[in-house]
C-alpha cells in the first residue's frame, strides 16, 4: 500500500496480539481481534513475509497459517458477471446517434495514416469517424494538440460500437494535451511484446481539460488512463463513462498498474465503468482499480463495477478497488507542490466493488470524503488512513469491516458491515443476503434503511424508494441485459 509510511506500524505488536486472540477464543479473543482491526487477507501476506527468511519448518507453518487465513476470509470466488452487464462498454450500440448535425464536420478515415492526419489537422467541431476495421499504431504516441471548443468538441469515434479495433504497439497510444476532445465507441488493445511497453491507451495531460471517454473497450495496458498536470496546467473537468477496462493476463511489469490513474486534476467524474483484472505481477505487486490523488479536489467515482480478480484469480499481491489518495504522491507531481492532502471532497457513491485481495475502498489523506451507498463483497472493507483523512460513511453494505487506520477520522452512519471476528471464523453474513450462485439476487427480504428524503440513483440508474436498500443497488437484475 502507500509508500509514505509502513503498512504495518507497530507490526510486532499486531502479530503478538492477533496470535493471542486466535488462541484465546471467547470474549477476550473477540475483543482483541475487533480492537486491532486487521482483516485476515491483509494479515496473511505479512505473515508470509515475516517467516520467509526462517528455517523450512517455520516457513511452511507461516505459509499454512497465511493460506488458512486467506481462505477463511475470502471464501468462494464470485462467478463472472461481465457478459450480461449494462455497465461498461456496450457493443453493437452507440450511446448517442451518429453525429451528422449541421455545423459538425464529419471526417471519415479508413487507414491509420488518414486517422493520424485528421487528428493532427483537426478543427473545432470535427467528428473523425473510423470506417469499420482494424488499425495498427506503432512507435510514437498520437499527439492530440489541436483545441476544440465548449460548443464544438472534437470527436474521434466509431459510428457503431465494436466495429473499430485500434491496436496500439507503443508506450502511449494517444497523448492528449488540448481541451474538449471526445473518444467513443472504440475497441483499443495494447499489443506490445513487453508489458513495460504498453503503458497507457490515453495520457491526458496539461491543458487537456474537459476530456471525455465514452463507451470504449480498452484492454491490456498498465494504466489505461493516465491523467496529470504539466507546467502548472491541469486537465480538469474530465469524464470517463461507460467504458470497459481490463487485462487478459497478469501485467509483468514493475511500473504502476492502475486502470484509471488520476493525479492532481479536479472535478473528474468516473461513472458506469466496468474495471476488472488489474494484477501487477512484479515488484511490490500492489495495484488499484482507480484512484484520484496528488492534491486534487471534487473528484467522483459513481455507479462503477470494480472486480479486482474476475478471470485472473489467486495471484500473489494486493489489489485495492477504489481509492482517494492511492499510495501517495511525490511533491513535485502534486497540484500544490505539497500534498499535505491527497484529495479533498472526494465522493465514492453507488459502486459495486468485489473480489479484492486488499481493501475495497481506501482513503489516504483524503479530507472531507463521502462514501455513500456502496456494496463491497469479498474485500478487506473500507479503510480511512492518517489524521488528515476524514470520511462520512453512510448506507454501505460491506462484506468486510469499516475501520480507521493511523488516526483517520471516520464518521459512520447506518451501514451494514461484518464483525472482524467473523472474517477470522470464515463467516460471511453479508454474502448470505444473496442467493448462492445467483448474480446478487436477494435471498430474502431486502435490507432497507430508514426514511430518506432524497435517495440517490442506484448503481443500475434506477430511482430508489424513500426506504432504500443498503448498498449500491435495489435490484441487480436492472443492471443486466434482459
Amino acid at each position: 500500500m502507500p509508500r509514505n509510511r509502513s503498512r504495518f506500524s507497530r507490526k510486532n505488536k499486531w502479530i503478538t496480539l492477533l496470535g493471542l486472540a486466535l488462541l484465546a477464543g471467547g470474549a477476550a479473543g473477540v475483543y482483541l481481534i475487533e480492537s486491532i482491526g486487521v482483516p485476515p487477507r491483509v494479515l496473511a501476506p505479512y505473515i508470509e513475509r515475516r517467516v520467509s527468511q526462517h528455517n523450512p519448518f517455520i516457513v511452511k507453518t507461516g505459509e499454512w497459517i497465511a493460506h488458512s487465513l486467506t481462505s477463511l476470509d475470502r471464501g468462494r470466488h464470485l462467478e463472472d458477471i461481465r457478459p450480461s452487464l449494462r455497465i461498461g462498454a456496450q457493443q453493437g450500440e452507440s450511446p448517442r446517434p451518429v453525429i451528422e448535425l449541421t455545423g459538425n464536420n464529419v471526417v471519415r478515415v479508413d487507414s491509420t495514416e488518414a486517422a493520424m492526419t485528421a487528428i493532427a489537422q483537426a478543427r473545432a467541431g470535427d467528428v473523425i469517424t473510423f470506417s469499420p476495421g482494424t488499425y495498427r499504431f506503432r512507435g510514437q504516441p498520437v499527439v492530440v494538440n489541436r483545441p476544440g471548443e465548449s460548443g464544438a468538441r472534437i470527436t474521434v469515434r466509431a459510428a457503431q460500437a465494436g466495429t473499430v479495433n485500434l491496436e496500439l504497439d507503443n508506450s502511449e497510444g494517444f497523448l492528449v494535451v488540448a481541451p474538449y476532445w471526445t473518444f467513443e465507441n472504440l475497441v483499443i488493445r495494447g499489443v506490445c511484446k513487453s508489458h513495460d511497453s504498453c503503458e497507457h491507451a490515453f495520457h491526458i495531460a496539461g491543458d487537456a481539460h474537459h476530456f471525455i471517454a465514452r463507451n470504449n473497450s480498452i484492454i491490456d495496458f498498465n494504466s489505461h488512463f493516465k491523467i496529470n498536470g504539466v507546467d502548472r496546467k491541469m486537465p480538469d473537468d474530465g469524464i470517463i463513462e461507460n467504458n470497459t477496462l481490463t487485462n487478459a493476463s497478469i501485467r509483468l511489469t514493475d511500473n504502476p498498474v492502475t486502470p484509471i490513474d488520476l493525479v492532481a486534476a479536479n472535478r473528474w467524474v468516473i461513472r458506469r465503468n466496468l474495471i476488472t483484472d488489474f494484477i501487477k505481477g512484479q515488484s511490490n505487486r500492489i495495484s488499484f482499480g482507480a484512484f484520484a490523488k496528488g492534491a486534487g479536489a471534487d473528484n467522483r467515482f459513481e455507479q462503477n463495477i470494480v472486480i479486482c480478480e474476475n478471470l485472473l484469480k489467486g495471484a500473489p499481491g494486493q489489489r485495492v478497488g477504489l481509492s482517494l489518495g492511492g499510495g501517495g504522491t511525490g511533491r513535485n507531481f502534486c497540484r500544490d507542490q505539497r500534498c499535505i492532502l491527497e484529495q479533498e471532497r472526494g465522493v465514492i457513491e453507488s459502486n459495486l466493488v468485489a473480489s479484492c485481495s486488499d481493501d475495497g475502498i481506501y482513503v489516504n489523506r483524503g479530507a472531507g470524503s463521502t462514501i455513500f451507498h456502496n456494496t463491497l463483497i469479498d474485500t478487506g472493507g473500507i479503510a480511512i488512513r492518517f489524521p488528515e483523512s476524514s470520511a462520512d460513511i453512510e448506507g454501505n453494505l460491506v462484506d468486510g469491516h469499516i475501520r480507521s487506520r493511523d488516526e483517520g477520522i471516520v464518521r459512520k452512519l447506518d451501514n451494514l458491515e461484518t464483525f472482524m471476528t467473523n472474517s477470522y471464523l470464515g463467516l460471511h453474513p453479508i454474502r448470505a443476503l444473496y442467493v448462492t450462485g445467483k448474480r446478487f439476487e436477494w435471498s430474502g427480504e431486502t435490507p432497507r434503511r430508514e426514511l430518506m428524503s432524497r435517495p440517490p440513483l442506484d448503481l443500475c440508474r434506477e430511482n430508489r424508494p424513500s426506504h432504500p436498500a443498503y448498498g449500491a443497488f435495489e435490484n441487480f437484475s436492472a443492471c443486466l441485459v434482459q
